[in-house]
Parts: structure tokens; C-alpha cells; sequence
């Protein structure tokens, strides 16, 4: 009984201000571990904690002083080293908080993209005929280093460009075409390839540079692969596989035109999707 009212009275020394403090603290933490979730920082932070949690026992129990004196040195030099071992979540972490525009496609019509239509039409084909496909739409991060290394179209889309251009026998078919406003802006573009580990086999570099473009932006990557002429989405540092082609605009629309993004990946970054 006095320990239930020690802690109502406790409770009771906690004001409004208080209150605001606590949320604005959880909303916080809560982000980081949302922005991290399926990256590799979520290994490296599991680490960290461990290693804390060891150190504080350590500390509590013994009276280890060299040991106290090398940790409480070492503070300044962990303070400078976690922003270089999280550089890429926390690049990317302000780049989210400066995708206002995002927020406001609530307000858009929904119609579907022509560009969209025209590649879903394409895609299938490709997956027929097996002749690889990669993809980029791109979003509110600019992408213009990686069209700067490709061919310059400026192009209407059409399911015959598409076609032409991932043709085994043409110039352009390696690398990827990169879509902005509905223009075919470029193609045979190089993409940074991502270092995450893709433990499918059957996932070649249009995969990873697939991945490794979503890593470093809020762009949509769809890869056709040549040798399965299976269909993969890759968004946010994740790739979702075996996508069904005829809902393909679908699933790209929600994607390009919704304030929230699908509930797609909550599977994992390289788990297959029936």
C-alpha cells in the first residue's frame, strides 16, 4: 500500500510541461528506430547497447578504475565516431525532414501516371522475352548525377521506347533509365551499388544498384530480371521480389502519388514475396 502511494505521489509531482518533454523525447526516439528499421545500423546499434549495458554492470559491481578511466576517455572520441558509422541513416534522416512536398500529395488528383502505364506494358514483354530492366522514378531528390552518366532522352514514354532500349542488342540496354515527370530522362545511367548483403543468388547488380539507389534517395527502383523475368521494387533501402505484373501501375502509383508509402516491406529487406 505505501508503495502504491509513493508512486501516485510521484506521479502527482509530474506537470503538463513535464508530460510534453516525455512525448517529444519518445517521438524522437521512436523516428530513429523507424528511419533505421531494416538497415544495417540496427545490428550496430544492438552492439552498442549491449556493450553499454556490459559496461554500466561492470561499473556498478567492481571498482575497476583503469577500466572507469579508459571508458570516460573514450566518450569524446564514441561522440565523433557515430556520426561517421551512421553517415548514411543520418543523411537520410535530413533528407526526410526536407521532403515537405511529400506531405502535401494528399491534395493531388489521383490519376495515373502515363509513364507508368507505358512501362507496365513493357515490363511484361521484357519478363516474357527474359531481357533485363531497371527503372528509376524519381521523386523529390534530385537524381541529376546519375542522369549526368548516362544518354539524354527527354523522352515521351511509350511501351516501344521501353523496349528499345532494354533490347540485348542495342547500346543502351545496360543501366538504368531514369524517369522525372513523366519524361524518359536518360538512360544507360550508372547507379552507386548497394554493400547490403543480397543472400539471393538470383539477384544480380541491377538488384543491388537497384538497391543502392533507393539507399541514397527517396526514388522507386523496379528491375526486371533477366534471368527469372521476375519483377522487383526496391524503395527506402528495401526490395520487394516477385511482384505480379498486372498490378504493376498499382502498386507503382501508390507508390509515386501517396503521402504515405505502401505497407509493402514490413516483411524484411530481402525476404521473397509470394
Amino acid at each position: 500500500m505505501e508503495l502504491i502511494d509513493s508512486v501516485l505521489e510521484r506521479f502527482s509531482l509530474i506537470t503538463f510541461v513535464d508530460f510534453v518533454d516525455i512525448l517529444l523525447v519518445t517521438i524522437i526516439i521512436f523516428g530513429v528506430l523507424m528511419l533505421i528499421r531494416g538497415t544495417r545500423a540496427v545490428q550496430v546499434l544492438r552492439g552498442l547497447l549491449v556493450l553499454a549495458v556490459i559496461i554500466f554492470f561492470l561499473a556498478q559491481i567492481f571498482e575497476l578504475r583503469a577500466f572507469s578511466w579508459l571508458v570516460d576517455n573514450m566518450l569524446p572520441v564514441l561522440l565523433i565516431a557515430i556520426p561517421v558509422i551512421f553517415q548514411p541513416e543520418l543523411r537520410r534522416a535530413l533528407e526526410q525532414l526536407g521532403l515537405v512536398g511529400r506531405y502535401l500529395r494528399i491534395f493531388r488528383r489521383d490519376e495515373s501516371s502515363p509513364v507508368v502505364i507505358a512501362f507496365k506494358e513493357a515490363a511484361l514483354r521484357l519478363s516474357q522475352r527474359r531481357h533485363g530492366a531497371l527503372v528509376v522514378f524519381e521523386q523529390e531528390i534530385g537524381l541529376q548525377e546519375y542522369i549526368d552518366t548516362g544518354v539524354i532522352l527527354n523522352a515521351v514514354p511509350s511501351p516501344e521506347l521501353f523496349l528499345t532500349i532494354f533490347n540485348k542488342n542495342t547500346e543502351l540496354h545496360d543501366g538504368a533509365i531514369i524517369v522525372r515527370e513523366n519524361r524518359l530522362v536518360a538512360a544507360a545511367c550508372v547507379l552507386p551499388l548497394s554493400t547490403s548483403s543480397l543472400s539471393d543468388r538470383q539477384m544480380g547488380l541491377r538488384h543491388r544498384a537497384a538497391l543502392g539507389i533507393s539507399e541514397v534517395s527517396d526514388a522507386v527502383a523496379v528491375v526486371v530480371s533477366e534471368e527469372t523475368g521476375q519483377v522487383s521494387i526496391a524503395h527506402n533501402g528495401r526490395i520487394l521480389r516477385r511482384q505480379d505484373i498486372a498490378r504493376l501501375d498499382t502498386i507503382l502509383h501508390a507508390f509515386l502519388t501517396g503521402p504515405r508509402q505502401p505497407d509493402f516491406f514490413g516483411r524484411g529487406q530481402n525476404e521473397p514475396r509470394g
